[in-house]
């Protein structure tokens, strides 16, 4: 397939909906595209409709553009990661997969400009985190809930006050930030360096303020970022993790048990945020971010340090710290429900403690006057002996 043909199908796509944020390309379906969090299927000029082995291929192949690396990855993984650029056109990271022997690719788009924390209505406290001068930050949740969004809108922050260098390693480069304040040097996984882990550390000699690491995968990249934080430097991450207890669990579970008396000593005096993100279907449509907040104090550190106890846990901690501007899910979902922006329905399927979700709505509607119960009539049995 030639590469004005496939960038053509990419263009028709973009304008089948509104608020599109993937293309799917996958044998036996049509082309779709996601939008709001659910596949609609478009209807674009290939022969069939339904797409076949062989056009899912070559589509694949006009995306990797012959890149030996990439080819490589996909022939001995499985999958490669990498960046598009339409012709005057918004960019995307692409992954190329292989499924039951045969090629899928998912493009997500990418926002050419780089939003800002008010536009993007998060929490007061990210205003702080872009503030801070040293230390560990890190952005939790599964693929596609907005984490790279978040830590691009703080660095724009950064960037709009703070006459500092920063450098980030991606993987691809999503946001293109461009040299206000700051200055920027974006590097890309595959093209600028090989490894998050020799990337961070070639980081290290460049002399940066501020550091971002697309994603901490492994012990040896752990470490680094803590070297890092503890020479002066502000560190930016992100971990596939569902909690900020998960995400401690997991950062010291990738060292060995000798290691983790000493390993807990420094990532209570390094940690600064762990931020945990999540997307949910919005009322009237579209999705929203709900987001559970951490900072590091002296209960959170003494945790880290010495592990969760019985009325000690990372969640009892966050959920009394509202003061620290600590929230847990929970909370956000309950005041998202209180401000009508989600049902209950949905509170309740997203929630990390469904007793504590369903409590707090049930507070919402008795203060609103609203029936907290479907049981009715009932009265006291005076003859019972």
């Amino acid at each position: 397939m030639k590469k004005i043909d496939l960038d053509q199908i990419i263009q028709d796509m973009l304008v089948a909906r509104k608020g599109i944020s993937d293309l799917n390309f996958t044998v036996g379906r049509p082309c779709q595209v996601a939008a709001d969090g659910r596949l609609h299927p478009v209807e674009v000029d290939m022969a069939g409709g339904i797409l076949t082995p062989f056009q899912t291929e070559q589509m694949a192949l006009t995306l990797i553009q012959d890149d030996r690396r990439l080819l490589t990855d996909f022939f001995r993984h499985g999958s490669c990661d990498f960046s598009y650029n339409l012709p005057d056109g918004p960019r995307f990271r692409v992954n190329v997969f292989s499924q039951r022997g045969t090629t899928s690719i998912v493009m997500r788009k990418l926002e050419s400009r780089v939003p800002t924390i008010d536009e993007l209505n998060l929490p007061e406290c990210f205003m702080k985190m872009a503030g801070e001068k040293n230390g560990i930050i890190l952005f939790t949740g599964a693929t596609g809930t907005g984490k790279t969004t978040s830590l691009a809108a703080i660095l724009d922050a950064i960037n709009t006050r703070d006459n500092l260098h920063v450098v980030t390693l991606e993987d691809p480069i999503e946001y293109v930030h461009p040299h206000r304040r700051a200055t920027f040097n974006q590097r890309e996984l595959g093209q600028d360096f090989d490894s998050f882990a020799n990337g961070l550390r070639a980081a290290l000699r460049q002399a940066p303020n501020v550091v971002l690491v697309g994603e901490i995968r492994d012990r040896e990249t752990m470490e680094i970022a803590m070297n890092a934080s503890e020479t002066g430097h502000l560190v930016f991450s992100t971990l596939h993790t569902v909690s900020a207890g998960h995400t401690i669990n997991r950062i010291i579970g990738m060292f060995s048990t000798e290691e983790e008396r000493q390993i807990r000593f420094r990532l209570g005096d390094a940690l600064r945020w762990v931020v945990g993100q999540r997307l949910l279907p919005k009322e009237g449509g579209g999705r929203i971010a709900i987001f559970e907040i951490m900072q590091n104090n002296i209960r959170v550190k003494d945790a880290v340090i010495n592990g969760e106890r019985e009325g000690k846990t990372f969640y009892e901690i966050i959920e009394s710290g509202q003061a620290f501007d600590m929230q847990t899910f929970d909370q956000h979902l309950v005041s998202l429900f209180e401000s009508g922006q989600i049902d209950g329905e949905t509170a309740l399927a997203y929630a990390s403690s469904k007793a504590r979700v369903r409590q707090g709505i049930d507070r919402v509607k008795s203060q609103k006057g609203e029936k907290t119960s479907d049981i009715e009539d009932l009265v006291i049995d005076r003859e019972y002996r």
